[in-house]
């Protein structure tokens, strides 16, 4: 990992939301990896996560990085930290972010996540820039995700689709995950018929 190695680095370097079946449900990484790591973490987690009994550490280091996790319901919630970073100050960090949606969603559930992962990653750059912790007030994040969305309303053309005017800020990968086709920036017309 190399992202890891840096010493001096002091935020997440990635956060992973995983269901107990292992797939996928929001991946953010704030370091630097290639495709080749990214995949080897991911399929780290899902070996070493998963299979872990609910009494278990919820602490697995793992090389330069360690793994802080916490299961809500059928989600994992999963960050990867360096060896230094306080891992209890992490799971408050995690349980903010998950109040954070709950508030959004009003009881999140996974469903929540897989149709609204816009949203979802909106929360979470609104918390979180470059893996630190910005904003830790849970009622500031919330409404200032929903001045955003009253902006995009207010710009969105009558009967236009507005969930499809959100894809600038979003990758390719998320675009399909959410069931468009993924074009080029600023192309509001790609979305899957």
């Amino acid at each position: 990992m190399s992202a890891a190695k840096n010493s001096t680095t002091i935020g997440w370097h990635f956060i992973i939301l995983m269901s107990r079946q292992g797939k996928i449900r929001l991946s953010e990484f704030f370091s630097s990896y290639t495709e080749s790591e990214k995949r080897r973490i991911i399929r780290d987690i899902a070996a070493d996560v998963l299979p872990r009994q609910s009494k278990m550490c919820n602490i697995i280091e793992k090389g330069d990085c360690k793994f802080v996790y916490r299961r809500y319901a059928s989600l994992y919630f999963c960050v990867g930290v360096p060896l230094h970073v306080n891992e209890l100050l992490v799971l408050e960090e995690i349980h903010l972010f998950v109040e954070a949606l709950d508030g959004y969603f009003n009881s999140v559930c996974e469903l929540d996540l897989v149709f609204s992962l816009h949203k979802s990653l909106s929360i979470l750059f609104e918390m979180f820039v470059g893996g630190m912790l910005t904003e830790s007030n849970k009622r500031e994040v919330l409404r200032n995700i929903v001045d955003a969305e009253g902006l995009v309303e207010e710009l969105a053309t009558r009967g236009e689709d507005v969930a499809s005017q959100l894809n600038d800020g979003l990758s390719y990968q998320e675009q399909f995950q959410l069931g468009r086709k993924p074009g080029r920036r600023g192309d509001r017309n790609n979305a899957m018929r």
